[in-house]
């Protein structure tokens, strides 16, 4: 680039590029570590623009080594021990969009290493040294391998070490663990993963990320939301339950079911943005199978129902309306039990807890309700 900065300290519309791809990183599911591996003359540059953001995950710098594959092997051995998966991204692929990233991830976690590709558009020749055309291989069985690549960290670092003993070289990570002898998937990539190497490269992220932000304002059928409101009469002699928690109360929510009130709302909500009816539709109280039948079974169903329609949860935001009882200390744990059930993380789902100040059915403690919203994107 020849511009006396790393790249990745480089301004990109006017943010270094390694914060812009820190950032999409932020969408990864089930994110618990971020390690950025560089020269060790360049950790107080990185970690001066880090600390001035605030990130959910911790994001530590490690001095990398003499070539990347030695800089992986020393990112990986600062990673947190109970990883399971491991994402090796380029700092200057600051385009790489989560539902990429996030597709790279499952195909990790079933069959253990996956890369992202596109296919060759050009035709590729094999050429020798003194510029001579060798061969030309099938261009439908090529392709440009780009990142995050995704690995089992216990096939990652197993790779790693048998490649520095053997004094193997890889080109990239797949290279390295398909020289250990272990199957790597390939995931459709995408054209605007562009990693910056040439000036011009930095000059068609710009134009795309400009592109990008005059479509934002576009309706898109690929984000939904949805809203979910459910009401129950509390009554003597029933459980109360909320949030798939037993909360301690001299009284419990009338219904068919559970009457789980947050959990209703919420399976509203996500049935809502899907356009796919309400819960009384799929789960009627008619229907002697429903009787005292938890509520978060039928938030699991409704997952499931949402992938076969090819959505998935991005997040849900739920509030509860009651008097009594008083509800904080177990909202963690309701937290955890909807996020459970929908396959998504704690931190995607948020719930409060509110009063009517004496006022309603609820601030008479004659009933509790629930009101949720919910976001899905097309898979």
């Amino acid at each position: 680039m020849k511009t006396g900065l790393p790249k990745q300290f480089l301004e990109l519309a006017g943010e270094p590029i390694l914060v812009r791809t820190l950032v999409q990183v932020l969408g990864v599911d089930g994110l618990v570590q971020v390690v950025i591996a560089l020269p060790g003359a360049h950790i107080p540059m990185a970690k001066s623009l880090l600390e001035s953001r605030s990130w959910r995950f911790p994001v530590d710098c490690v001095r990398g080594g003499p070539n990347r594959q030695e800089s992986v092997r020393r990112a990986l051995a600062h990673a947190r021990s109970d990883a399971d998966l491991i994402l090796v991204h380029d700092a200057v692929r600051p385009l790489c969009d989560p539902g990429l990233m996030n597709r790279v991830l499952d195909a990790a976690r079933t069959t253990g290493a996956a890369v992202p590709v596109i296919p060759a558009t050009e035709t590729i020749q094999r050429v020798s040294r003194r510029g001579r055309i060798l061969s030309t291989p099938p261009r439908e069985e090529l392709y440009a391998v780009q990142t995050p690549q995704c690995f089992r960290a216990r096939i990652l670092e197993s790779s790693l070490d048998r490649a520095r003993a053997a004094g193997f070289q890889g080109t990239d990570e797949s290279s390295i663990v398909r020289w250990a002898g272990h199957p790597v998937t390939a995931v459709p990539g995408a054209e605007n993963n562009i990693k910056i190497t040439h000036p011009a490269d930095l000059k068609l992220a710009e134009l795309m990320l400009k592109e990008s932000s005059a479509s934002a304002g576009k309706v898109s059928t690929m984000i939904r939301v949805g809203q979910g409101i459910d009401y129950h009469r509390l009554v003597e002699g029933r459980r109360l339950t909320l949030g798939g928690v037993h909360v301690p109360f001299e009284k419990g929510l009338e219904g068919h079911s559970d009457a789980d009130v947050l959990t209703h709302a919420v399976c509203d909500a996500l049935l809502g943005a899907a356009a796919m009816g309400d819960i009384g539709q799929h789960f009627p109280d008619t229907d002697p199978a429903h009787r005292d039948r938890p509520s978060l079974e039928f938030l699991g169903v409704i997952r499931l129902k949402l992938l076969e329609a090819g959505w998935i949860v991005r997040n849900v935001d739920a509030v509860l309306v009651a008097e009594k009882p008083k509800i904080a200390a177990f909202v963690p744990e309701m937290r955890r039990r909807i996020a459970e059930s929908l396959g998504i993380q704690r931190e995607q789902v948020s719930v409060k807890a509110t009063t009517t100040e004496g006022m309603n059915a609820e601030g008479h403690g004659d009933g509790i309700s629930a009101q949720a919203v919910a976001l899905i994107e097309r898979q």
